[in-house]
């Protein structure tokens, strides 16, 4: 019996309880558990600004049995409960136009059609002609000349005269947000953080849109959001909201939005533990204003997709229906877990926005997240839109969920040379989430004195599995843990800097093989990231890395640490997209036994690339490679 037959026998017959899946064999196509503690009124909502440019371009929705229907009801028969939609000033502006030209008028359609039907409202306010996010947020055209104060009065008017529209349609909105992902400011270059004064003529103009609701609204009936990104990072919510509320006393709002993509965002205990700290921090309710899990990584246009197997990775959950179904129960539970029942509930970004020609991100572009909509690329609904409904059955009975896979670690090394094992496996449930689970070794370090194929026993304790890696000793084998990025992790790395510029990605082009580190700042960014190998034997070691990326005059830069701390380096340079150049440093003496690899990378705004195939190895003879 082979290690990989023993092992599929041992994982079919465990089980681990683990809440959140009622997965034995049923008749349901998607299996979720209902979330304990749920608010009777927990928001499911979803995110539609783009319906109306998809209608006009030809888009028919359908629901799951193949009816022929309108998308807000198929939402609705599925337990969505809240819709909701930005507005942008005047698209005909925009920088990039596209993305639904969801001005007022198609806002105010949107929610007419929506109550219709029973549906809440939330309206967001970008305050922009376009886009509105942490990297880009453009003054409007029609203000770009305007004094701070004239700006303040803009952001009223403004503000005031869509409360007004909406009202007097009989559309009042059950809460409204006060910019799009402020986490940088709003209204560039007046309302840009951080900033010198303190963050003082932001703060100002977000009062002004607060104040303009709540005088036409005394009783509070429409709740009052600010938004911001990153989710998963409490620093960041800490140090806006401390400065907003605390320093520039700007407290009259409701609750704090969260945009959570966990490809971008962190992992959902990152989530939680934010969630947890900013409610009971700043005494406020929360919700998850943005979030998406994709259901393939499957792309259906001939747009670039945001979401393909580096981001499934990330995401802690598989590219299926399933798994966006689990994906989307888990931000549910953690909101139903904020204390004193402050997590309002969650809105899903776009999930309508399958791929139809001309309804693209930007004028004369395709969808680059059609793969993260909850529709097939038909018009066809999921079966995944049923986690809206079946997180509040409180019949439905919890199954345990089972182990269904595990990946099977493999090695290599040299004569004489501890080997470097993988510390962690990816383990994929039932439930289709997928969680990197620590390995216990027999032998951590194991040293061979012979070129062949050996095999290390362990085992993964948490699911009590046994698992055993396949070791491959051979000449200038490569001694760097995961230097090819075929796991579409970071695993073995350390980054240190700007972390977010640096993530694992995927496709033809951008990596070598299946995978490679890729790097982008639309602002200037500088991050190291490095390797450290023990153990080495006496003798000339060689490090290597190909790279391949946009030509400008940033520097980065291959090195490594050898004895006594002295450092080596080579220039790391780019001509071009999918033009690959492979940098080497030789015959660099190792005497004492370890070495630290690594690259230091200083991007100018808008480097992008990738760097794949790191190895170290011992050379041959005491000679440099050839």
């Amino acid at each position: 019996m082979s290690n990989k037959t023993a092992r599929s026998m041992v994982l079919a017959a465990m089980a681990v309880s683990v809440l959140g899946f009622s997965g034995a064999p049923t008749e349901a196509a998607v299996q979720v558990n209902p979330v304990p503690g749920l608010r009777q009124d927990f928001i499911k909502g979803a995110d539609v600004s783009m319906l109306p440019e998809m209608e006009k371009n030809g888009a028919v929705f359908y629901d799951v049995d193949g009816t022929k229907m309108d998308e807000l009801q198929i939402m609705k028969n599925h337990g969505v409960n809240w819709i909701r939609v930005r507005i942008w000033n005047d698209p005909k502006y925009g920088v990039l136009g596209g993305g639904g030209y969801t001005d007022e008028q198609r806002a105010l359609e949107l929610a007419k059609r929506a109550k219709a039907i029973g549906l809440k409202v939330l309206v967001d306010l970008h305050y922009s002609d376009g886009w509105a996010d942490p990297g880009q947020q453009y003054t409007p055209h029609a203000w770009k000349n305007d004094s701070p104060q004239k700006l303040e009065q803009d952001v009223y008017d403004f503000t005031r005269k869509i409360v007004q529209d909406f009202r007097q349609q009989g559309t009042l909105p059950d809460m409204m947000q006060i910019g799009n992902e402020v986490k940088n400011g709003m209204l560039w270059p007046v309302g840009k953080l951080p900033a010198k004064d303190g963050g003082k003529a932001f703060s100002r103009l977000m009062a002004s849109g607060l104040k303009a609701v709540r005088d036409l609204d005394p009783d509070h009936k429409i709740k009052l959001m600010i938004h911001l990104p990153d989710g998963g990072d409490n620093d960041v919510y800490r140090k806006f909201f401390d400065m907003l509320v605390k320093d520039n006393g700007v407290n009259d709002f409701d609750v704090i939005g969260f945009s959570y993509y966990p490809f971008w965002h962190g992992s959902l205990q990152d989530l939680q533990k934010n969630l947890d700290d900013v409610s009971a921090r700043y005494g406020k309710e929360v919700v998850v204003a943005e979030t998406a899990y994709g259901f393939t990584t499957d792309n259906y246009d001939q747009e670039k997709n945001h979401y393909g197997p580096a981001e499934a990775r990330r995401s802690g959950f598989t590219a299926t229906v399933q798994g966006q179904a689990s994906g989307l129960r888990g931000v549910m539970s953690d909101l139903a877990a904020v204390p004193d029942g402050r997590g309002l509930g969650l809105f899903y970004w776009e999930p309508d926005w399958y791929a139809v020609p001309g309804a693209g991100w930007k004028a004369g572009s395709g969808n680059n997240w059609e793969n993260l909509s909850m529709f097939d690329q038909n018009g066809k609904a999921l079966d995944s839109w049923d986690v809206f409904r079946d997180i509040s059955d409180e019949t439905a009975p919890v199954v345990p969920v089972t182990v269904t896979e595990m990946d099977e670690p493999e090695a290599e090394g040299s004569t004489g040379i501890p080997v470097k094992l993988p510390q962690s496996v990816l383990v994929t449930f039932s439930d289709e989430h997928q969680e990197m689970l620590p390995i216990v070794w027999k032998d951590s370090a194991p040293v061979y004195d012979k070129d062949g194929d050996y095999s290390v026993s362990g085992s993964v304790e948490k699911i009590d599995a046994p698992i055993s890696c396949d070791v491959t000793i051979k000449p200038k084998a490569n001694l760097l843990q995961n230097g090819d990025f075929e796991s579409l992790s970071l695993d073995g790395w350390t980054v240190t800097g700007d972390k977010w510029t640096a993530q694992p990605t995927s496709g033809k082009g951008d990596a070598k093989g299946e995978g490679s580190l890729h790097y982008w700042g639309g602002t200037p960014y500088q991050f190291t990231m490095s390797q450290e190998v023990m153990g080495l034997t006496p003798g000339k070691y060689t490090v290597q890395v190909s790279a391949q990326g946009k030509e400008d005059s940033s520097k980065f830069c291959l090195f490594l640490i050898g004895d006594n701390g002295e450092k080596k380096t080579a220039e790391i340079s780019t001509t071009g997209w999918n033009q690959w150049r492979t940098v080497k440093i030789a015959d660099v003496e190792i005497k004492n036994g370890k070495a630290v690899v690594g690259v230091d990378m200083k991007g100018a705004p808008d480097k992008w690339g990738s760097v794949d195939n790191f190895k170290l190895y011992r050379q041959e003879d005491s000679k440099a490679a050839k």
